[in-house]
């Protein structure tokens, strides 16, 4: 199959820029997969949707501020440690950082722009947000060096030692809003762009199906019969990099980072036994539960910590998941494919052209779109 295949036609300012003020307020699209049907419906119906005795499996990751604005060494830059933090004279140009993917207290990978501009060696000075631009900041509140590099502008970047990195973190960086929301971000996003379960920091991007639940939407959710647990699946640069092959079979995912808390596995063993529905919230539940589900020779979900590379395509056998809740995602996207792979293409694409009919809100701050 083709990339190409993967297409539909979104007119730009059906491109949500901004929330709603009412989370639970976002359309809904209910689409059923055995007959085909569509149907328009709001997210606060969507516990009217539910069964009792289904399993609905939420992603409880909790996104960073993991967009950063640097100041980049000159060509007398030294080693991190024997710098001079008065010296800034040979501190020019701003770069900005967005961390993807932490591999140790104090490594992490990231997408850098200008990429081309810093090669390994290069160390980097954070600043607070009043003094990037300022030629007398005082010391830089974080410093790395370019330890590592990729394609496409990634790099691996090594931080000198501070006695609380997180705190700094919250301190200096900015939710990293998706490139197709053409605004800064606001205070508003540190609140809008994260789910109201986010427990688990890490992420570089929300798992936005879960954007739209309220505590009132998952009372009424338990108060129908429905179980409700959680995994976690740190978001990473595969969210961010464009597919740049033709064929799906060339496709390659960045891993991403997952964890099965041991009460989630017994409930999605206990329910997959029973024979009753499980329900994941996003792509990324989507996949962690898949590939927990390849992990063993029974096919039991056991508790433990890894990273996933699985790509879903059409013409996979999904062994765990049967209903889907998920924003409308990008054209020729993998995330695209995965509903594709769940719904069948021609039906999804069908779903998708009446979604952009009807005015519906695309990606991450849109509406939403239910697959059972």
């Amino acid at each position: 199959m083709l990339v190409r295949d993967f297409n539909y036609i979104l007119p730009p300012e059906q491109i949500a820029q901004q929330p709603l003020q009412d989370r639970a307020a976002s359309r809904m699209l209910v689409l059923d997969r055995a007959a085909g049907g569509v149907q328009d419906s709001f997210f606060r119906r969507f516990p009217e949707l539910l069964l009792a005795g289904d399993l609905l499996v939420l992603n409880d990751t909790r996104v960073l501020p993991a967009r950063l604005f640097a100041r980049r060494a000159g060509i007398y830059a030294q080693p991190i440690g024997s710098r001079n933090p008065a010296a800034k004279e040979h501190l020019q140009g701003n770069v900005e950082v967005l961390l993807t993917e932490q591999h140790s207290p104090l490594e992490w990978s990231a997408l850098v722009h200008p990429g081309r501009k810093l090669p390994v060696g290069e160390t980097v000075f954070f600043f607070a947000p009043e003094e990037v631009d300022s030629a007398a900041a005082a010391a830089p509140l974080l410093t790395a060096e370019i330890v590592g590099r990729g394609e496409f502008g990634e790099r691996r970047l090594r931080f000198a030692p501070v006695a609380d990195f997180y705190a700094v973190l919250d301190r200096i960086g900015h939710m990293p809003l998706p490139p197709y929301i053409h605004r800064s971000d606001e205070l508003s996003d540190r609140e809008r762009y994260q789910t109201v379960f986010a427990a688990e920091r890490g992420s570089a991007a929300a798992p936005t199906a879960g954007l739209h639940f309220t505590p009132e939407i998952l009372s009424a959710i338990r108060a129908c019969g429905v179980e409700i647990a959680s995994l976690t699946l740190h978001v990473g640069l595969g969210t961010f990099q464009p597919v740049r092959v033709e064929r799906l079979e060339d496709i390659r995912l960045h891993a991403e980072r997952y964890t099965l808390p041991e009460s989630t596995a017994q409930a999605v063993n206990l329910a997959r036994r029973e024979g009753r529905r499980i329900i994941a919230v996003g792509t990324t539940t989507v996949r962690a539960l898949e590939h927990c589900a390849r992990q063993s020779e029974d096919g039991e979900l056991r508790a433990h910590s890894g990273e996933t590379e699985m790509f879903l395509s059409p013409g996979y056998e999904f062994r765990v998941v049967r209903g889907l809740l998920t924003n409308f995602h990008l054209p020729q996207s993998t995330l695209l494919m995965l509903v594709c792979a769940f719904a069948g293409t021609e039906r999804v694409l069908a779903a998708y052209n009446h979604a952009v009919a009807e005015q519906y809100r695309f990606f991450s701050y849109g509406d939403c779109m239910f697959l059972a």
